[in-house]
């Protein structure tokens, strides 16, 4: 199958090393899968003592990291953070979330300009929450962050890489949709209440969600560290934005059950707390510079990307 990439030297030329932070989560795993099966030495970061070589000692909250470990990596990759779906956000718990991102982000952007052969490209994941709100209207890498938790740390987040930046790195920042996968995100939740029959819109179901393709997700961080003349955001969302009202009815549809409940958005609101914005916040987010960098999305519309999840 066509992974999406575009060749242009860069990475995808010969085996490289590349160290991944947040290797264990749902879009790390799948990277380093990716990588791996091309052949590519993938270094995690980890909590715990190494366990060897391919293992490199981290402490994203308190911001240290072990630098050493670093040397000689032709890339690094940093999707880690604690889930901001994971749990109902106290205001303990949006520290972490913030810690986790920001702070993760501040040593290993550090720990980048510090290596006396640092590596081609810094690849810092964040999310199309930089734009908040968006309603029906449409946009792009252009816009401005919006206003709230998720933008603020989205703004934050992105800013903690300037180290990195600064040293001379070419730093990508992929703002990454709700991705269709089983393993985990949003969608690895619905996939249960759908086959149970239990699935339904959330709210009125009008509002936007900006997708994205696990497979093409993984192509598109590939494609973004290939190339050397890409820097700074791109959104990782299909080009295809859909309501949740039409995501409801996708997955009836592609996994033959109805879809007959929905849920109140006061609902929402009691059981998910600040959250419940999040799910019911509209955002019709674009990859125009994605696209313009001639990448091409494997699962470009919502029933594709359900069905390469299954």
């Amino acid at each position: 199958m066509n992974d999406g990439r575009v060749n242009d030297g860069g990475l995808g030329t010969g085996r490289s090393r590349i160290a991944v932070a947040g290797a264990s989560g749902l879009i790390g795993g799948a990277l380093v899968r990716s990588l791996t099966a091309d052949g590519h030495k993938v270094v995690r970061l980890v909590r715990h003592a190494p366990g060897g070589p391919d293992e490199v000692r981290w402490d994203p909250e308190n911001g240290r990291v072990d630098a050493s470990g670093l040397e000689g990596c032709d890339a690094v990759v940093n999707l880690a953070g604690a889930g901001v779906g994971d749990r109902r956000w106290s205001d303990a718990y949006k520290t972490r979330i913030r810690s986790s991102r920001v702070h993760g982000t501040t040593a290993l952007a550090e720990a980048v300009a510090s290596l006396e052969r640092p590596p081609r490209v810094f690849v810092n994941g964040s999310a199309i929450g930089f734009y908040g709100e968006t309603g029906d209207r449409p946009v792009d890498e252009s816009a401005p962050a919006g206003e709230g938790f998720l933008p603020g740390l989205c703004v934050e987040w992105e800013a903690a890489a300037a180290p990195a930046r600064e040293a001379g790195v070419r730093t990508v920042f992929p703002r990454t949709g709700l991705v269709v996968a089983r393993g985990g995100g949003a969608w690895g939740r619905l996939f249960p209440l759908f086959r149970a029959g239990l699935g339904g819109r959330l709210g009125d179901g009008s509002q936007y969600w900006s997708f994205v393709a696990l497979h093409d997700e993984v192509a598109a961080i590939r494609h973004l560290m290939d190339r050397d003349d890409l820097s700074g955001p791109f959104n990782l969302t299909a080009p295809q934005p859909v309501t949740n009202r039409e995501v409801t009815v996708a997955m009836g549809r592609v996994l033959h059950r109805p879809a007959p409940f929905a849920v109140p958005a006061p609902v929402l609101r009691t059981v998910l707390g600040e959250m419940a914005g999040d799910v019911l916040g509209s955002a019709r987010v674009l990859p125009t510079r994605l696209l313009d960098s001639g990448f091409r999305f494997a699962f470009p519309e919502i029933d594709g990307a359900i069905r390469a999840a299954l």
